[in-house]
């Protein structure tokens, strides 16, 4: 029988440059933080958030916010600072809205009151926000909270804001444009002849909008204690260097376990999930075909490109990584966090699976444990391959 270890057309060398990783590697000492994203940037108690951008310009409607990655990926990710007591006003997104808790305790509301329902978040949960429903976020926790932010798809088509928020922004001289402009008359803005400015939503349409219970809500978080990881979801979890653990959240994303199903299912233009692995376990050299987006939750992690150990870049708590399409990445955990393994958010664009090309020097030692990909991209035993019989 004749098989291959990947199940998409062959890809093309992709190498990436010293420079070019430098680019694309994030720092949490690279963020740069704008104080004016927003129209209720004036707002009491919504005055002192951060606004983030790392890949994408998300929904900021400041035209000096600073963008470390500009090119398209898919989806945007970015992140919001908040200290305690502040917080993010009610608004509506037209695509996937995605909070991962690094730190802090962050109640959510939703619906145009924000009094439809409510979930306090704790540091580790994912939450995916339905679309089309006005959501808003207060920071209770006793400490500066930081929400990573994944957005659905390159264009959002920015926000709409709740009615009274738009009605306070007024009165502190904040309007925004149909086309997402933010003008500040304080600061000496004039309001643009021939330009329509956002007014708020109309009640009929408002009425339209799709209702949430907190039981249909709770079912959208992925706390910590909910993960399920697979030990068998990578071709190379048997080999030394290679016993890395996968939890789905969001999509079937890159498992090769034929079992293992994800919390949400829903299209958000991504998929998410966490890696876990002990020091100097990981992933080993392996490519695909989708914009992938590394984000290190604890620990300390070094990403390998090229298949050259001299091309290996170590990241930490909040640093971050933008793998481009077709490249060879290897990951491995350098150093465990205080609590145990370390543990790696990773982002890939797209719905559909995510089909992974292994080395082939990975593919060989696999082979030896009895490891290999079925031609539906799953794991299987070589010794029950070796006597499947192929179509005609």
């Amino acid at each position: 029988m004749t098989t291959t270890e990947h199940v998409r057309p062959e890809l093309s060398d992709v190498t990436v440059g010293a420079a070019e990783i430098q680019r694309r590697t994030v720092r949490k000492s690279d963020w740069v933080p704008c104080n004016a994203a927003f129209i209720d940037c004036r707002t009491p108690g919504s005055d002192r958030k951060e606004n983030y951008a790392f890949i994408g310009g998300g929904v900021s409607q400041n035209a000096s916010q600073f963008i470390n990655l500009t090119e398209p990926h898919g989806f945007n990710t970015g992140a919001a600072g908040m200290p305690n007591g502040i917080s993010n006003n009610l608004h509506l997104h037209f695509t996937a809205e995605v909070f991962v808790n690094l730190g802090g305790e962050f109640r959510l509301r939703w619906g145009v009151d924000g009094k439809q329902g409510e979930y306090v978040s704790t540091d580790g949960d994912v939450v995916s926000v339905p679309t089309w429903i006005f959501r808003g976020f207060t920071n209770e926790g006793p400490d500066d909270g930081i929400l990573y932010t994944v957005l659905g798809r390159d264009v959002t088509g920015g926000i709409i804001w709740g009615p009274s928020v738009l009605k306070e922004a007024e009165s502190h001289g904040l309007h925004l444009t149909a086309d997402n402009r933010l003008i500040d008359t304080v600061a000496g803005d004039a309001v643009p002849e021939g330009v329509a400015l956002v007014t708020p939503m109309k009640t009929r349409y408002i009425d339209e909008l799709t209702s949430y219970s907190v039981e249909e809500m709770r079912r959208r978080v992925v706390q910590p204690g909910d993960r399920v990881y697979s030990r068998n979801a990578l071709l190379c979890a048997t080999l030394p260097g290679g016993a890395a653990e996968l939890a789905l959240v969001i999509g079937y994303g890159m498992t090769q376990d034929r079992r293992q199903t994800p919390s949400i299912t829903e299209p958000h233009s991504f998929n998410l999930a966490w890696v876990r692995a002990a020091a100097e376990e990981g992933l080993l050299l392996h490519r695909h075909d989708r914009n992938q987006a590394l984000l290190v939750k604890s620990g300390r992690w070094s990403v390998t490109l090229n298949g050259d150990p001299a091309t290996a870049v170590e990241l930490g708590v909040g640093d971050s990584f933008s793998v481009p399409p077709g490249a060879w990445r290897a990951f491995r955990c350098v150093q465990e966090g205080p609590d145990g393994p370390g543990e790696l958010l990773v982002i890939n664009s797209g719905d559909d699976r995510v089909y992974l090309e292994w080395a082939p020097e990975v593919v060989y030692a696999a082979r030896h444990t009895d490891r290999m990909i079925d031609p539906n991209g799953y794991l299987a035993p070589v010794g029950v391959m070796v006597t499947a019989t192929e179509d005609d």
